[in-house]
């Protein structure tokens, strides 16, 4: 009897060290790069736990899978205000080719609900925001539509050129949504329109004020 009582004994310190372990490796957070990349994966590589995860869909045809435009600029904006440490960023993997854009954002949004998840469980206390570029604004509202997505597991999203501007972002409130659309930008002012104009190449200049909305948000 004494052998068995040691050998559970013995069995839940081991089980206990482990959790430990395992919860002292996310507290210590590597710090990410300060932006500017066209691939970020701090959500995949499951590196650390931070106060805030971006899931970033990128625009059509855009290389990595956080693009150029849009993405890289509010990163580095975000890290920049409330440092690199406190921010994990994770690009969606989808075609985003020209066929996903007629089709809402193809499998875009079926895998950003799956980023959102794997995020949470990895990380229950991180505060998730979602944010798209052209395309990737489709993601978001088939994210929410079509895969289940809500604000019981999103803070707040932000869109840059969305094609489906104006339109309510699944159950989110209306102050929790930021939607970014350029005077001129045909593809946000006239939806289903796909002629691409030089202001929906303009989304980066406003990087500053979409992380300054983040960090206002989320509380930060």
């Amino acid at each position: 009897m004494k052998f068995i009582q040691l050998s559970i004994l013995a069995y839940a310190t081991a089980a206990i060290a482990a959790v430990i372990s395992s919860v002292e490796s996310r507290a210590v957070c590597t710090p990410q790069g300060s932006g500017g990349g066209s691939t970020e994966n701090g959500v995949v590589n499951g590196n650390c736990c931070t106060d805030v995860t971006v899931i970033f869909a990128r625009g059509t045809a855009e290389r990595g899978n956080v693009g150029a435009s849009a993405g890289p600029p509010l990163f580095k904006a975000l890290r920049s205000k409330i440092g690199a440490n406190r921010v994990t960023v994770q690009g969606v993997d989808y075609p985003a080719d020209y066929a996903g854009f007629f089709a809402q954002g193809g499998t875009g949004g079926a895998t950003m609900a799956s980023l959102v998840k794997k995020a949470r469980a990895q990380c229950p206390n991180t505060k998730v925001v979602v944010s798209g570029y052209s395309q990737g604004g489709q993601a978001i509202h088939n994210a929410f539509s079509k895969q289940g997505l809500s604000k019981s597991q999103v803070a707040a999203a932000v869109l840059f050129g969305d094609p489906q501007n104006g339109q309510k972002v699944g159950d989110l409130a209306t102050a929790d949504v930021f939607q970014d659309c350029h005077a001129g930008d045909r593809i946000c002012e006239s939806s289903g329109s796909f002629l691409i104009t030089p202001a929906h190449t303009t989304y980066g200049q406003d990087a500053g004020i979409a992380a300054q909305f983040i960090v206002d948000r989320l509380g930060l």
